[in-house]
């Protein structure tokens, strides 16, 4: 492929285009004479041919390269190692993306059918996207987080490593061994880091300090690095042998490994760290904030623009609040109503098991109520449990994806820790968002897909993702959900809450607003709890970019029915539309418009 194209592909434009009219065949490789003079049949088989070798090969070389995502995806051939970090690692990490981009563009797309077409835009999207985000060093080395990162990896893995057996406890153990030197290039990136200026700001590195600290207990058994040594499946002769090394391997390798990059943060980071995390305010900060809204949105959207939208969708929830709170009977105004829905307290949860009981109760009325508007389900379960301690009670509760081979289900991930702060009028909304129709049904559905090429089950566009699980919250009257004033409200505070973050995400990182402005947006906006929204905005200097992508796919996904109903009138089926939004997996949001479009096209058809 040209490179016109290629740029085209990562500006998010012609994106649909592309995938419907391929664009002229790459000048052949001088390597391969053979090609261009074959007959068109035989050509056809060897770009297929070409194509999936190159999916193959990346596939690979992405699992050795991050043994610990290939664990949780299923694929255990890694699963005694951690990725290398090193300068070196790092750098043959970023030749491999430029060498599989490089590689790709040499497929002659006007060659491929419909499905590998779409593959390869897919493949080059992401790889042309990896080398673009490597001309922000600086960038690069925030690798501190609010609900994770490079101080928490190893603990969030550890509640989703196989052991299974005693050669997969053998394989945690050797991990645990390799951790002081993964701590060692890490501590080198946050080094690079100080020299370039770029240095996580003094609220978000405060929230990593505090994990650390929280993985750091004195009762090593009660560290979340000792869960996988609690649930072994090991013969019970050899199970306190395992359990004893593995008490040791916390004492001799993790904790003086922890211990000595929170010497690190305290040390050396917290005295240069700045009061704000803004991109504007680091060196080349503009262009890093375009580039990632670019990667979380897949549109070339200003900054400015998105925050226009956020104020307007905000408007219109507001609108709608306010009809809630008549229907309710409060005869005070919006504020007075949200504050009395955070103080009454019948509305909350007396524990963190009662909490997880609603969320399980709610998760099994809607279940059964799937069918009527999906034409087809997927197979894998889902579970609910509480957040590990360490994480804090500000952190936002997530979902985990079940792994490819089957062996691990779905999560959703409930802070039970903040049961106080988790009023019972919004649950509802948070199940379907993080189970089903929401992020579990989309990314379960997408990992069974196995006729598509394992890098597109596995792909990830949180445009896509998040924009679904919020357009699917809005399903929930369809399932039986929502049936009172207040858990409408519930719903109708977390779209609030997505719209907002348009504003507050855009608002600090381009737009010059301070931390206490965000803050304050965010409570008088959503009503939540200011705990939840103080945590909610440092998540936001630590994540760039990466809150837009909720409400702008949701409104993209209901623009897309909008269209299908309009353009299909009586022959609009919701089941077949919602499995023609996430039956070809996570994708950038031109070419989910492009395969909708082609899908309108086929329904019309459809007799």
């Amino acid at each position: 492929m040209q490179k016109t194209i290629v740029a085209a592909l990562i500006a998010g434009l012609h994106l649909a285009a592309l995938a419907s009219n391929p664009p002229p065949a790459a000048k052949s490789s001088p390597k391969s004479p053979a090609k261009t003079a074959a007959p068109a049949v035989d050509r056809a088989a060897q770009e297929r041919q070409a194509l999936h070798a190159l999916f193959d090969a990346a596939w690979d070389a992405e699992a050795a390269a991050a043994p610990e995502w290939a664990t949780l995806r299923g694929d255990l051939r890694f699963n005694d190692k951690l990725a290398d970090r090193s300068a070196a690692g790092l750098a043959a990490r970023d030749a491999l993306a430029r060498d599989l981009l490089a590689r790709a563009q040499q497929i002659d797309g006007t060659l491929l059918n419909e499905t590998d077409r779409v593959s390869l835009v897919l493949f080059l999207y992401r790889y042309q996207e990896e080398v673009a985000m490597q001309a922000f060093a600086g960038w690069r080395t925030l690798t501190l987080g609010t609900i994770s990162g490079a101080h928490s990896a190893l603990a969030g893995l550890a509640r989703n490593v196989p052991v299974g057996n005693e050669t997969q406890v053998k394989q945690w153990l050797a991990r645990l061994a390799a951790y002081p030197a993964r701590v060692d290039q890490e501590i080198a990136i946050l080094r690079q880091g100080l020299a370039l200026g770029w240095v996580t700001s003094k609220p978000v590195l405060a929230r990593a300090i505090a994990q650390v600290e929280g993985q750091l207990p004195d009762d090593v058994t009660a560290s979340p690095l000792y869960e996988p040594f609690n649930r072994m499946g090991v013969d019970a002769s050899v199970r306190a042998h395992y359990q004893s090394l593995g008490q040791a391997a916390l004492r001799e390798h993790f904790y003086p490994a922890q211990r000595k990059l929170l010497a690190v943060l305290k040390d050396e980071l917290a005295p240069k760290a700045p009061e704000s995390g803004a991109l504007a305010g680091y060196p080349g900060g503009d262009k890093v904030y375009e580039a990632l809204i670019l990667r979380h949105v897949t549109l070339k959207l200003a900054a400015g623009d998105i925050h226009t939208t956020g104020l307007r969708e905000a408007a219109r929830i507001r609108a709608e609040m306010e009809k809630v709170k008549k229907e309710a009977g409060f005869d005070g105004d919006l504020a007075a109503f949200k504050k009395f829905l955070y103080s009454d307290p019948k509305f909350f949860n007396q524990s963190g098991d009662e909490l997880l009981d609603g969320y399980r109760a709610i998760a099994k009325r809607i279940d059964p109520e799937l069918p009527k508007l999906f034409a087809q389900l997927p197979r894998a379960p889902y579970g609910i449990r509480g957040m590990p301690a360490y994480t804090g009670e500000g952190a936002a509760d997530n979902y985990n994806g079940p792994s490819m081979d089957g062996a691990t289900p779905g999560w959703f991930n409930a802070n039970t820790l903040a049961f106080k702060r988790r009023p019972k009028w919004a649950m509802e909304t948070l199940v379907a968002h993080e189970t089903v129709p929401g992020h579990h049904l989309q990314i379960s559905r997408q990992v069974e897909l196995g006729e598509l090429p394992n890098f597109r089950r596995q792909s990830q566009y949180s445009v896509f993702s998040e924009g679904w699980a919020l357009y699917a919250e809005s399903l929930g009257p369809q399932l039986g959900l929502f049936r009172d004033p207040y858990t409408r409200f519930g719903h109708l505070q977390a779209q609030m809450f997505r719209a907002a973050r348009l504003v507050v995400d855009t608002g600090i990182h381009a737009l010059g607003w301070n931390r206490e402005k965000a803050i304050a947006y965010m409570i008088e906006q959503t009503g939540h709890d200011p705990a939840f929204m103080t945590a909610e905005v440092d998540r936001y200097y630590a994540q760039p970019g990466q809150a837009l992508s909720y409400m702008m796919g949701a409104i993209k996904m209901r623009e897309l029915r909008a269209r299908a109903e309009a353009m299909l009138g009586p022959k609009f089926d919701p089941r077949r539309f919602h499995n023609a939004l996430i039956d070809q997996g996570a994708m950038p949001l031109p070419l989910l418009d492009q395969r909708i479009n082609s899908w309108i096209a086929s329904e019309r058809g459809r007799s």
